[in-house]
This record gives C-alpha cells, structure tokens and sequence, in this order.
C-alpha cells in the first residue's frame, strides 16, 4: 500500500516545509510495496504495547499443521513491507518490521507453535512466488477480490479497504469519492499491481460515457513517490488502502486529507490454491480473536474500526 526526486528550494524557503517534504516517502501509505530503508519520523514509531509477547502454543491448533510443517517447525513467509500501520521499518531495514501485519502474523505463529521465516518482498512478486513454493504463505495487504481467488486461496484476519486522498488544501476535489465519475479530469496516483490501479484501470470509461475528460493513472512502484508526486502537484489524488491513507493524514508532516472510504474488502493472508496450511491459520486467527489478543493488535495501531468477527477460507468478494 514504494521515492522520487525532490525540487529544490530557494535558499530563502522555510526549513520547516524542506524537513516536511523530506519525510513525505517516509509517511506514504500505498501499503502495497516494499519500503524504505530510513528511519521514519517520531510520529510513525511503532507503539510501545506487545500484545504477542504474552501469546502461547495452542496444541488443538497446531495439531491442524501439515505433519511436514510440525516436523520442521517453520513456515517462510513473504511479506511486503511498505507503511504504517500495516507493515514498516521503524529503525530501517536493518532492524525488524513492525506494524499490524507484523504482529497478527507472529502471533498466529505462536498460537501454531512454529516460527516464522520472514522475507520481505516487493508487494507484486508475493502472490506468484506462492505458487512456486518460495513462500508457505504471503502478508502484504492483501484484498480478497475474485480475481485473485482464482490462483491463491485467502485466510482473512482485517476488513480493510480502499479510499482516496487529496494534499491538504487543495480545491480540486474536496468531498468524499462515491463515484469514479468525480475523478474525471484529474490525475490519480496509486500503487502498482494493487486492487486500486485495477479498478482505476477497469472504470476509466465512466468518464467518457458521462461525457467528461477521463481521469489519467500514474502507477508507482516505490511507497514514498506517490506522496511525493501528490505534494508536488504532479498527481491530484491518491488512492490506496482506507487504513493507511487514514493513518498518514493523522501525520502533520504529510500534509495529507483522508476522503473517506470508496470500497470495503477482506484482507487475508495469501497462500497457493488449496494450500493444507489455511484450517490450521485460520482456526489461529480465530483463536486470537478469542483470547483478546487480536483486539489489542486492532487498538495498537488505531484500526480497531476494521475488525472481523471471525476469519474466514476464502470469503467471496464485497460488491
């Protein structure tokens, strides 16, 4: 939900907008791509609560594992680190991720008394890699969309979504997006391989059947240019997941206006197709929220509000 080059400034520009710009890639929240390696603002460093810290094996969980599984006692997973809360570098990448996918999957991980070997990866390369067994299984923000249910099977841990935001201040487009047709004649940025450069690219007609210019997509690989390319005018808009984008408008420094939510999906945790390993992490995910320690997850990084009730094997797509 990964930065561009920086104009320069006037000798006589305020240091406090140079120091802003500066953390803007830092602050991105495309969630859909692998990130930074700098340290990122204090406003982003990962809350002091652990709610893994306390979680234990489950036997009648771990019993569910693929006995090849509970042989090794490992399971590698690729995960895609882009932004908060999702998943970040708050110390760089030398030093471990954290973030709401971090946590929900080492404890998951607990809960199968099994470690996790972590990768991370670029947020489009997950998803295939399951299929030639690289990874037992992928985070990255996935949503569950019936496209993707054809080639990977989903466990479901967060209702997320996706959303649209705009620089602050601006004039251009000031209310919540319900309809494609209000982007007309703008130019929206987003990630790439994302369910948002898919609908963006799937709905560019509605424009032209209502008779308006069509909006133009600026697809971008890196987490930061998309905020950056937004705070330097070259996009008019952003749209990426309702979590993220929420978030990074709570960042004085990014300068960012949450619009409100455009459309709910699933999040899940992504496996190759009739993966042996989906019972056991979802009766782990459903044993987390039983205990309470998925709602702790939830309200250390203020996305309480896209809880589930309980996780599901691939659950059809919202419309």
């Amino acid at each position: 939900m990964t930065p561009a080059g920086r104009t320069p400034r006037r000798r006589g520009s305020s240091l406090r907008g140079t120091a802003a710009l500066a953390l803007l890639p830092l602050l991105a929240l495309t969630a859909c791509g692998s990130g930074g390696g700098t340290p990122v603002p204090a406003g982003a460093q990962a809350p002091a609560d652990d709610p893994v810290a306390g979680v234990r094996t489950v036997d009648a969980v771990a019993s569910l594992l693929p006995a090849d599984v509970r042989r090794t006692g490992t399971l590698r997973i690729g995960s895609s680190i882009g932004s908060p809360p999702s998943a970040y570098y708050p110390n760089g990448q030398d030093k471990p991720p954290a973030g709401q996918d971090i946590d929900i999957a080492d404890a998951v991980a607990k809960v199968l008394g099994v470690k996790l070997e972590r990768q991370g990866a670029s947020f489009e390369t997950i998803l295939p890699a399951l299929g030639s067994g690289k990874y037992d299984l992928g985070t990255g923000n996935f949503g569950v969309t019936a496209e993707r249910l054809k080639s990977v099977d989903f466990v479901t841990y967060i209702n997320d979504g996706q959303g649209f935001a705009v620089k602050t201040g601006t004039t251009r487009l000031t209310s919540r997006v319900t309809d494609l047709v209000q982007l007309c004649g703008l130019t929206v940025g987003t990630g790439a391989g994302t369910t948002f450069e898919k609908t963006l690219t799937e709905r560019k007609g509605v424009c032209t059947a209502a008779g308006k210019k069509p909006y133009e997509v600026k697809v971008f690989s890196e987490p930061g240019a998309v905020t950056t390319a937004l705070q330097q005018g070259r996009i008019d808009v952003v749209m990426s997941t309702i979590n993220g984008l929420r978030h990074q408008a709570a960042q004085p420094a990014a300068q960012t206006t949450f619009l409100g939510e455009y459309h709910r999906l699933d999040v899940g945790f992504a496996f190759k197709k009739d993966s042996p390993l989906t019972p056991a992490v979802q009766a782990a995910v459903n044993e987390l929220i039983r205990n309470g320690t998925y709602a702790r997850i939830l309200k250390k990084w203020g996305t309480g509000a896209s809880a589930i009730e309980a996780a599901q094997i691939n659950p059809a797509e919202h419309t």
